[in-house]
């Protein structure tokens, strides 16, 4: 009988792209043996080694696409004389390149002073963490739209080539629990971190790229209202702007874009929308007496698991907005999320989506679902990027290092895509380990420096011999 092959897996496949070398078990004939550690003896220094190999080809796309140009330019005005000695540009361009390998705190970059490379890309000198503290501390409200805007701009670069009805752009906001006494982090609403100090960030992402289209650091105990319409109206007017023609902007949140001047601006602004409803108690009320469901998915007998239907239902804040809804009700049979049972049945569950799409109901209530992928990015935001990671005392600072987290997070997007296409879409991790922290050494021979790469790194093809 013919054996079934196994696929290939993910390690393997990882080992191939980083030029590692397979296991030979099955052409092996002695049992493999561990050599003794204590036999190796340590030889001299190198002052050449680095761990960070990969920053070179990061910072060359990085100056060749106009971010260093842009981060002086920009932001040199905050820090200006001629006894200036770490310009303001420079010093962002350094935490660029500390948050890029991993660094989430500004006390990180201590370590990365001792890398020979991370010091000569840097200048040639680090400087104190005290110094860049205070540097960050300088932003104002003006400088720290600029660093929005720049971040909004890379994540929105590969806009234009989407194709297809609709380009999604998912609101969320989270709670990052904060550690001692800093400007406002404060106790919050949030049942889960109930007490503690924090910070309730806002943030924007394009479904389809995953990319962040814009971000915002807020009070602990800031709630989503009216106060953060301007915001998302600036963040639609920026994706908009990118759209190619054809193409309409759907915009999706959770329940708490259930507010009627959100949905006021978003017809203004001719966006498409898809937000899940408050259950309120008038609308509770008129759940019982639907009747008019279409059966959109049966178990194997045939009976009805999902359903859907669509409401006559309109809050008095929506026609006071002269705002016209689409209500659409799903029950199902499978609960997900934090459904509501109806009263006549225990096993259905219910949830209501607001929209002003035309479209069939079924799709869009599939089409919302698919904005649960905000959720392991905020993950990966919180774990890879250390967005919880506070340093300053200044709300500014900690707000300013919060989107520039943001901006090298499309950084390294947009290089590992461009640059490296043949690539997976692996989470940030693995492209840390891939494309950034690579060993190798620089050498110098007259004016000439040289990075030489372990052989097989795909690193090597973006080096010139």
């Amino acid at each position: 009988m013919k054996r079934n092959r196994r696929a290939p897996s993910t390690s393997k496949v990882r080992r191939d792209v980083t030029g590692g070398k397979r296991g030979d078990g099955n052409h092996r004939k002695r049992r493999v043996r561990r050599p003794d550690p204590k036999l190796i003896r340590a030889g001299k220094p190198d002052p050449t080694v680095t761990g960070v190999a990969g920053l070179v080809g990061f910072g060359g796309y990085l100056r060749h696409i106009g971010v260093d140009r842009a981060l002086h330019e920009a932001f040199d005005p905050l820090k200006s004389g001629r006894g200036v000695i770490y310009p303001m540009g420079a010093q962002l361009r350094l935490l660029v390149d500390a948050v890029a390998v991993g660094e989430t705190r500004v006390f990180g970059v201590e370590a990365l002073a001792a890398d020979p490379l991370f010091t000569y890309l840097a200048g040639g000198v680090v400087p104190s963490t005290d110094t860049l503290y205070d540097d960050l501390a300088r932003f104002d409200v003006a400088s720290l739209g600029k660093l929005e805007d720049l971040l909004g701009y890379h994540g929105l670069v590969r806009v234009p080539e989407l194709r297809g009805p609709f380009v999604h752009l998912d609101l969320d906001t989270s709670v990052l629990p904060i550690s001692g006494e800093l400007e406002g982090a404060v106790p919050g609403p949030n049942p889960r971190y109930h007490g503690r100090p924090s910070y309730h960030p806002m943030l924007a992402r394009i479904a389809e790229l995953g990319t962040i289209a814009g971000a915002q650091l807020r009070r602990g105990d800031t709630g989503f209202g009216v106060n953060d319409i301007p915001m998302v109206r600036r963040w639609v007017r920026r994706v908009q702007g990118k759209l190619r023609r054809g193409t309409s902007l759907c915009l999706r949140m959770d329940s708490a874009g259930d507010c009627a001047d959100l949905l006021r601006m978003l017809h203004d602004e001719q966006v498409f929308y898809v937000i899940k409803g408050k259950i309120t108690p008038d609308l509770y009320g008129m759940l019982p007496w639907v009747t008019k469901w279409r059966t959109t998915d049966v178990d194997a007998e045939l009976h009805p698991i999902r359903q859907v239907a669509e409401l006559e239902f309109s809050r008095g804040s929506w026609r006071d907005k002269g705002v016209n809804v689409r209500v659409i009700v799903v029950r199902s049979l499978e609960r997900q999320g934090k459904q509501m049972p109806l009263f006549n049945g225990a096993d259905w569950t219910v949830q209501v989506f607001l929209t002003n799409r035309v479209d069939d109901a079924n799709e869009i209530a599939w089409d919302y679902d698919k904005r649960a992928g905000i959720e392991p990015l905020i993950a990966e935001l919180k774990g890879a990027w250390g967005i919880g990671h506070a340093s300053c005392y200044s709300f500014a600072a900690n707000h300013a290092l919060l989107l520039l987290k943001m901006l090298t997070h499309n950084l390294l997007d947009r290089y590992t895509t461009e640059q490296f296409s043949e690539l997976p879409r692996w989470r940030t991790p693995w492209r840390r380990r891939t494309l950034l922290r690579v060993p190798g050494r620089l050498s110098h021979s007259g004016r000439q420096r040289k990075l030489h790469l372990p052989p097989g790194s795909p690193l090597r093809n973006t080096q010139r011999e």
